[in-house]
């Protein structure tokens, strides 16, 4: 699932670049057609460009904060806690095959 979400977040900013180029071309097509000047053409690719990443990045925050949400209600577990669980549930298992192996023999089954 994160392998998905990283895929849609890299196409975005691969869009955001090609946008980005698209807006310099589209502004040097009218300084060629003297429409506007060189200069009134740089500053208005900037300010396109810098509105874009502004609204790129309000999506990519709130796009995080969804998805906090959403994993937070999954409950789902962290592979530490995974591995910390599962440590937990060798050692037991093992403890209670001793103490089976013990209870077998004839032996008294109390503490390890």
């Amino acid at each position: 699932m994160l392998d998905l979400l990283k895929k849609g977040m890299l196409a975005g900013l691969g869009m955001a670049v090609l946008t980005g180029e698209k807006i310099r071309e589209a502004t040097r097509r009218l300084v060629e057609e003297g429409k506007i000047t060189t200069d009134e053409a740089d500053k208005l690719a900037e300010d396109l460009v810098k509105s874009g990443e502004r609204e790129w990045d309000e999506i990519n925050s709130r796009f995080q904060s969804s998805f906090q949400k959403i994993s937070a209600n999954l409950e789902v577990v962290r592979k530490k806690e995974f591995a910390d669980l599962k440590t937990r549930v060798e050692l037991l298992e093992e403890r209670l095959s001793r103490l089976e192996d013990r209870s077998r023999e004839g032996g008294p089954a109390g503490c390890s």
